[in-house]
């Protein structure tokens, strides 16, 4: 594996900024079962959490059928695909499907020097070393009807999730070193469903965690809690999506049933549903899929395969073109390409362009919900039987 790049890490969902964006070089344009495979490894069980990369290894959660059901964490070395860390964490009653677009390890770890960080939603969150003993562990019950699904995120000392139940919904801060809970705030009634991960930005001289949730999107300050803005959407739940944000916009999705992207300015104080959207996509936005921010386009693909390309200032769509496929996978830019993975092993290449042009289709066996980690002059796609490490060797 010499001849092969070394690169950044790819330490949580989204990569280093949580928002998609590689600075890697050098990336396979084309590859298939029989190319540009460095290694393809089988993963035990079903997760559809992504593959995150730190630390000469690529982590991934799955759900094992084992006497009921075993929570684990698995860590392969990135040269050579072999499984060095196979670990559980929790065990629950069983590994059965609550739909058929989730796993019961869905949340994405998050590497942070020699801990990793694990969520399981309402079945567990827990931090390991990185030989996978556990350090801590605790849990947070809430009625999730599609089980588990957005990741933690890491701000200073704090590791902070989302909780959105239809009994209960909260964000919740703990202590990173002891898993105590430093803070805790409850979302503004009513509750309901929501599997988005938090963002953390800095606007002006504030930093704020933006969370998506059923009904409305709040930021609040990362170190206590307290809400600083909100902005409606009355019918939208089941959020998926990560926000992203630049040009000074956040992008947030607001759910089933009728799915918007709003542009918001997060500088605003209390309710700014009136006062702070620029813009709102209605047509083709992503129920799944989270958006991406590439300078001063916005690319977005919807669960059906329409992928839009926007101002993302203004909202003024520059394209509109259909891939193929449905999708779950939120796409990563990289090298002035945006990869874009179907639900079906398909991933199409185009360039990060105000037009359309698409550079590759590429192909994997299996079902591929989880989304693409970009390291080590790599990418590292999960299968829902294996994970594979796609490289040019120089």
């Amino acid at each position: 594996m010499a001849g092969l790049a070394a690169g950044d890490d790819w330490p949580q969902f989204r990569g280093p900024t949580g928002q998609g964006l590689s600075s890697e070089r050098g990336l396979p344009l084309e590859w298939s079962e029989t190319r540009n495979v460095v290694w393809k490894t089988p993963v035990p069980g079903l997760g559809w959490s992504s593959p995150v990369v730190a630390g000469g290894r690529v982590w991934v959660t799955t759900a094992v059928k084992d006497r009921g059901g075993s929570l684990r964490a698995l860590a392969f070395d990135v040269e050579t695909g072999r499984e060095v860390v196979n670990a559980e964490v929790f065990r629950t009653r069983n590994v059965d499907l609550l739909n058929p677009k989730n796993s019961r390890a869905s949340p994405t770890a998050i590497v942070d020097g020699d801990r990793v960080y694990v969520h399981f939603g309402a079945d567990g969150t827990a931090a390991l070393t990185t030989s996978g003993e556990v350090v801590w562990k605790t849990q947070f019950s809430y009625e999730s009807q599609h089980g588990n699904g957005g990741s933690p995120v890491l701000y200073g000392d704090l590791l902070i999730f989302s909780c959105d139940g239809s009994d209960e919904a909260f964000v919740v801060a703990l202590d990173k070193k002891t898993g105590k809970v430093r803070w805790k705030t409850y979302r503004r009634q009513p509750w309901d469903q929501a599997y988005s991960t938090p963002l953390v930005i800095r606007v002006g001289d504030r930093d704020e965690l933006v969370s998506v949730g059923a009904h409305r999107a709040a930021a609040y300050d990362p170190r206590s809690g307290k809400e600083i803005w909100r902005v409606d959407y009355a019918d939208g739940f089941s959020n998926v999506p990560r926000p992203v944000y630049g040009q000074g916009l956040v992008y947030i999705a607001t759910g089933f049933l009728q799915p918007a992207l709003l542009a918001v300015r997060p500088d605003g104080a209390g309710d700014v549903t009136k006062t702070h959207i620029a813009w709102t996509l209605r047509r083709a936005a992503p129920l799944t899929p989270s958006p991406l921010l590439a300078g001063d386009e916005l690319y977005v693909v919807n669960d059906q395969g329409i992928a839009t390309c926007l101002d993302a200032r203004s909202g003024e769509p520059r394209w509109q073109q259909r891939l193929g496929g449905n999708y779950s996978a939120s796409p990563v830019l990289a090298d002035g390409r945006i990869y874009f993975l179907s639900e079906g092993g398909m991933a199409t290449v185009i360039a990060a362009d105000k037009t359309f042009r698409k550079l590759a289709t590429n192909s994997l066996d299996g079902a591929t919900l989880a989304s693409i980690a970009v390291s080590n002059g790599s990418l590292f796609i999960r299968s829902d039987s294996h994970l594979y490490r796609i490289g040019e060797k120089r």
